[in-house]
Parts: structure tokens; C-alpha cells; sequence
């Protein structure tokens, strides 16, 4: 199984991974989410050959068959959010924070000035 190069990159307000799919179909690529916590990229790279030729290759360099990538997701990630876009041979998937929980402030209560009227009980 053949392997996709993957810039991963964390903003303050979500995650980021760009991945390289030159020549794929965006039809040929799939972004999965599994058990909750995985981010999966996976595709096939075919070969262009025309099957009306005989097709020899002298050299292969550009790598083809199926790819796969897994990612463990942070526990603030926001799985409802995520979005994918594939342009220019580069996919693009975007995995929004779960903004953390306001911190604690203390409450303040006005305290009127008076006169304590204590009544002992007997």
C-alpha cells in the first residue's frame, strides 16, 4: 500500500491537514472519520495506460495503487464540523476546535448597609 505525504498544522481555532493527490479524481479520494478519534485519508493513484496499446514501462517513479493515512484526533476535536476540499492535486481537511469551557469567574453580591437585627432564642 502506497503512501501520501501530509502537512498537519494547528490553528487556534482548529486542525489542518493538507495532503498530496496529484492526478487523483476528488471521486477517488475519501476522508472517514472512525471510532470517534480517527481522521482517514485514503484513495487509489491509477496508472493512465491505455489498454488499446501495449504499454512497457521502461521507468515507474510515480507511485500507484491504493493509500491510506490515519491520524488520531485530539479529544477538543469537533467531529460534526469537519470539511474537506481537494484543488490543484492538494486535499485539504479542516477539523474545527470544540472551543474549551469558559473559566470560572466568581460571583459578586452587593451588600446593602444596615442594621442586623438578631433575635435570640430561647
Amino acid at each position: 500500500m502506497a503512501s501520501t505525504s501530509v502537512d498537519v498544522k494547528e490553528l487556534p481555532a482548529s486542525y489542518i491537514f493538507v495532503a498530496d493527490v496529484p492526478g487523483i479524481k476528488n471521486s477517488e479520494v475519501k476522508v472517514q472519520i472512525e471510532n470517534d478519534s480517527i481522521l482517514k485519508i485514503s484513495g487509489e493513484r491509477r496508472r493512465d495506460d491505455n489498454p488499446t496499446f501495449d504499454v512497457k514501462y521502461v521507468r515507474a517513479e510515480r507511485p500507484a495503487g491504493k493509500f491510506m493515512r490515519k491520524f488520531n484526533l485530539p479529544s477538543n476535536a469537533n467531529l460534526e464540523g469537519v470539511s474537506a476540499a481537494c484543488q490543484d492535486g492538494q486535499l485539504t481537511v479542516v477539523v474545527p476546535k470544540i472551543p474549551p469551557p469558559a473559566p470560572y469567574k466568581p460571583r459578586t453580591f452587593d451588600i446593602p448597609i444596615g442594621t442586623l437585627v438578631y433575635t435570640n432564642p430561647k
